[in-house]
């Protein structure tokens, strides 16, 4: 319950091809709540976790995309770009996020 409520079908479907999926699960959800910390509202006014999507681009850089209440607040907020960087190991797992007006 708690995958299908937190992470996206396309994040879903990327972890379970890996190798140590929970890594990649982990790192998927620290760039979710760094997102919303950096944005200063943690999970209030609305914002679900599946707004907030890590996709991978073309060469492999992780890319942040959102919707619903998330990219209103963004909008709102006037957040232009928004940067993410993912790690993980075995045992840990961390994510980074940068907003810039």
């Amino acid at each position: 319950r708690f995958r299908n409520k937190v992470f996206t079908s396309g994040e879903v479907n990327y972890c379970q091809k890996k190798r140590n999926a929970a890594a990649n699960y982990a790192a998927r959800f620290a760039a979710k709540e760094a997102f919303v910390k950096a944005l200063g509202i943690g999970m209030r006014r609305g914002v679900h976790w599946r707004e907030i999507e890590v996709e991978r681009g073309p060469l492999g850089k992780p890319i942040l995309k959102i919707s619903g209440q998330a990219q209103e607040i963004c909008q709102k907020e006037g957040i232009k770009t928004i940067s993410v960087s993912l790690t993980h190991d075995r045992d840990y797992s961390c994510a980074l996020v940068v907003l810039e007006k």
